[in-house]
């Protein structure tokens, strides 16, 4: 079988001989994406000129290059020679001796942290049986299906999801099923000397100790003034019939349940128009839905 001759050299060849196959789509950008993704992450996805005046809601990040302004000039790839700058910084005047970039060589945040994850969460899929996937490549596929980001379209991507349509995402929260605690304290309530406010009593304390730390703080006893309230236990002596996040029915509307006070005779409401926190009696309030374990959340 005989091939068409497609051009008189190879101009990848003469840079690697050994390139073969795939290779040949494998070029110097190869990983690119990878590395660029790292380094706007490491950054915190903001320029890192101190100097930066850019107030554009959307602001365009650039990978720089540090080594460009070495004598010689380092133009390796490695994350230390790298910075996250905005199109607004990243220019040729700032490239200029005396300029920002000129000999720019900030010290780079350390990924000790990270590093452990990655080894440990490798683990992790050995005994799962999962596949991996990373961050730049959920970006890639996300592009390319026109998606917004966040962690449902995140999701959806690496699930190999293919489509556009999207339904409305699951928000689920872990609400605690019951309250152990059988006493309950309530700090005494001072009048601070200082502004006439109302404060309680650790907050105007003595500075020298907490629990079995001793500190230094400054001692707040003296600007105690009168005691608007004493300080009190109150023991549960039963259970009540509502638990925090629980939804009731009253005066018509649904309201999410707070707590509940006065020895149980009373429910604390979170949202009732024109009051924080208002507190009904119980036997005004329609149960309507127990919320405990894993929940839907509710706006």
């Amino acid at each position: 079988m005989e091939f068409p001759e497609v051009a008189k050299f190879d101009i990848q060849k003469i840079n690697n001989p050994d390139i073969q196959g795939t290779g040949y789509q494998e070029g110097e950008q190869l990983g690119y994406s990878n590395l660029t993704a790292y380094i706007r992450h490491r950054d915190h996805y903001k320029c890192a000129n101190p100097s930066c005046k850019n107030k554009d809601t959307h602001t365009v990040l650039q990978v720089h290059h540090l080594g460009l302004g070495q004598n010689p000039p380092d133009r390796s790839n490695k994350p230390g020679n790298l910075l996250t700058l905005c199109v607004k910084c990243h220019t040729p005047s700032n490239h200029k001796k005396g300029k920002f970039l000129h000999g720019c060589q900030p010290k780079v945040k350390s990924f000790k942290p990270e590093t452990f994850m990655s080894t440990l969460y490798r683990r992790l899929i050995y005994l799962t049986g999962a596949t991996e996937t990373f961050g730049y490549n959920t970006q890639y596929k996300r592009d390319l299906l026109e998606l917004p980001k966040s962690h449902h379209n995140d999701a959806f991507v690496i699930a190999g999801g293919v489509h556009q349509t999207r339904s409305t995402p699951l928000r689920i929260e872990q609400v605690r099923r019951n309250k152990r605690s059988m006493e309950q304290f309530y700090d005494a309530k001072y009048i601070d000397n200082r502004d006439g406010s109302i404060k309680s009593g650790s907050g105007l304390s003595s500075g020298r100790r907490k629990r079995n730390k001793n500190l230094s703080g400054e001692n707040l006893r003296a600007y105690r003034g009168q005691k608007t309230s004493m300080g009190q236990r109150r023991i549960k002596r039963k259970k009540y019939p509502y638990s925090p996040s629980d939804l009731v029915r009253f005066e018509g509307n649904i309201y999410q349940v707070i707590g509940m006070q006065n020895l149980g005779t009373g429910v604390k409401l979170k949202n009732y128009p024109g009051v924080k926190n208002k507190v009904v009696n119980v036997r005004k309030v329609q149960p309507l839905l127990r919320r405990g374990g894993i929940c839907e959340v509710i706006n």
